[in-house]
């Protein structure tokens, strides 16, 4: 057993934000991913930028892009809070690095739905500048341990895992969570105080995505079993412009400041299309692009469209856009004077874990913040440039208000919370790659950017099916990795579902055919 502080299980920018407050207090705080490197995460691949401002159109900008649907207080809290926070964890303590003009002032662009240019950025990769420094800072710490390698199993509570029936009558709380170490395959349970979930997105169950092999939706997962309340997953949103490269891994994002510099969009027919389809052409709400794309493509029976920026200069994109300029060349495309081939992928998470503007759940001890967590900020549909954003404020929020009250609290007794018991039987990785597949092909046909009653059917049906044998052969065999995300994967497709079958609305990122 092991006791700490709080345990945060994730280290993006809203893990890795809680983490540094808390450690600056001297709390003993341990962060826990499942890769071998904690900068792989998706704040690494952020590409466009984050928001600096706190003007006054800029609630209305992210309640706009939501289809009027966001909530007002979360919107608020970001607005009037992020400028401060920013300024001190990026600029004063992580020394985060963005671009400047020659007189040392911070550069400015604009991206789809904002009103005015408000987004500062470092080159095109603002995300990985964000990540490598906050963990750079955080290294300082010895109150801070990082276990790499570890997969998160389950969220320890009393009702679930205690020793005892007496105990399933204690208040609803979370007291740590069960850790595979991948490595040695010991199954390791962790007692804390708090739990932070970092989780991510789930953005990887679908096909076609933008997202780390790791947002398979753990966190979402583990929090549901714990009793935590989950919203808003119908509303998964689709990132515009990937790199069509023919293939179903990752795709490459093209980011939405490419647009926001005056890239056009064209279909097969050498014809821009937006002005069909939003009076505000490719600068439209993400939503609005991705299904534009998607009919271009359809009605031409097409694999993809084509993103046109060949009016700047070859010095202008290679500083600008290095990370895309390279990329895109080393697959035979010069964007100084090809178009780019691009397709709608899975990209963003709205809902979650529902929490309030702390990141506290309903369950005692247990917070949720960044994009597994739903405050309502984005409502049915995200504003570019929020997501680093709102990692950055919520999470430290959420490590204020632990803070506040950690000093009254106390590690629950390790000897009344059972052992993992694990099993025996082998797992075979093929199988399981196969129903993660299947998982990914009903995800992406089903419940994807257009979805109908039918659909919606044959999707109850394939995951059913797929549960069903999944949770049989989970129960008796030896934990790994895919194995953990195997079953979380199925279990964040039904959360999909499910809201799926009870939206009737077509809102937002959230498109129901009737």
């Amino acid at each position: 057993m092991i006791g700490v502080d709080v345990l945060i299980i994730g280290t993006g920018v809203a893990g890795l934000t809680s983490a540094i407050k808390l450690a600056e207090s001297g709390l003993n705080i341990t962060l826990v991913t499942r890769t071998e490197d904690p900068n792989e995460t998706n704040t690494n691949w952020a590409q466009g930028g984050i928001i600096y401002s706190d003007d006054k159109d800029l609630t209305s900008d992210i309640n706009k892009a939501s289809a009027n649907t966001s909530n007002e207080e979360a919107s608020n809290v970001l607005v009037k809070e992020s400028k401060k926070i920013l300024e001190e964890i990026l600029f004063k303590k992580a020394q985060t690095q963005f671009d400047k003009d020659e007189n040392e002032n911070l550069l400015f662009t604009k991206e789809a739905a904002h009103s005015i240019n408000r987004i500062i950025y470092k080159g095109d990769y603002t995300g990985k500048s964000v990540q490598v420094s906050l963990l750079n800072y955080l290294k300082k710490f010895k109150n801070v341990s990082i276990l790499q390698s570890h997969t998160a199993i389950d969220l320890i509570t009393p009702a679930h895992h205690g020793i005892s029936i007496r105990q399933r009558y204690e208040e609803d709380q979370v007291i740590g969570a069960y850790l595979l170490d991948q490595k040695t395959k010991e199954v390791k349970k962790i007692i804390s105080k708090k739990v932070i979930l970092a989780t991510g997105g789930i953005g990887a169950l679908y096909l076609h995505n933008s997202n780390t092999d790791g947002a398979r939706g753990d966190g979402h997962a583990m929090a549901k079993r714990a009793g935590a309340n989950i919203s808003n997953m119908e509303f998964i949103q689709f990132h515009p412009t990937t790199f069509f490269a023919g293939n179903s891994k990752r795709r490459f994002l093209i980011s939405e400041a490419i647009r926001g510099e005056g890239a056009r969009l064209y279909n097969s027919q050498n014809e821009r299309f937006m002005n069909k389809y939003h009076a505000d052409e490719e600068l439209a709400p993400r939503d609005v692009v991705s299904r534009a794309i998607l009919t271009e493509m359809i009605e031409l029976k097409d694999d993809c469209v084509y993103l046109d920026i060949c009016d700047k200069s070859p010095n202008y994109l290679k500083e600008r856009f290095p990370t895309i300029f390279n990329y895109c060349l080393d697959k035979g495309i010069d964007i100084s004077k090809d178009r780019i081939p691009v397709v709608p992928a899975a990209h963003y998470t709205c809902g979650g874990v529902k929490t309030d503007l702390y990141g506290r759940s309903n369950l005692k001890n247990l917070y949720a913040v960044g994009e597994v967590a739903s405050t309502g900020l984005h409502g049915a549909n995200r504003l570019a440039s929020t997501s680093l954003l709102e990692g950055l404020v919520f999470g430290f929020r959420a490590s204020l208000d632990i803070l506040n009250e950690i000093d009254s609290d106390s590690l629950y007794n390790a000897d009344h919370v059972q052992e993992w018991i694990n099993g025996d039987r082998d797992v075979d990785l093929g199988l399981i790659t196969q129903d993660i597949q299947t998982i990914k092909q009903t995800m992406w046909n089903y419940l994807g950017l257009r979805r109908s009653k039918n659909r919606l059917a044959r999707a109850k049906a394939m995951i059913s099916e797929l549960s069903d044998e999944i949770h049989k052969f989970y129960k008796h065999a030896a934990l790994h990795d895919e194995l953990i995300g195997l079953r979380n994967s199925v279990e964040v497709s039904y959360m999909v579902l499910n809201a799926s079958l009870r939206n009737k609305e077509s809102v937002g990122c959230f498109y129901r055919e009737s």
